[in-house]
């Protein structure tokens, strides 16, 4: 859910080069736009409201997908 919500905001980044600790706007080059858009678009798939604090647990893969843990059980 996370590398395809990358994808809907940056459709030719390499989610796959992806580490699980490497930060999105280093490895993807992604910048604050492109980051609040993938926020935005990770919470419609996941249904979790994330609010703006919680914005620094998303920056990469397995921050974001801990934080989706957390937050759907």
């Amino acid at each position: 859910m996370v590398k395809e919500s990358i994808t809907d905001v940056i459709p030719d980044a390499d989610v796959a080069a992806l580490g699980p600790d490497d930060a999105f706007r280093d490895a993807l080059e992604m910048d604050s736009l492109d980051f609040l858009s993938f926020v935005q678009v990770l919470s419609e798939r996941s249904g979790v409201r994330i609010e703006d604090a919680d914005t620094p647990r998303l920056t990469t893969l397995s921050g974001s997908a801990d934080f989706l843990v957390a937050h759907t059980q």
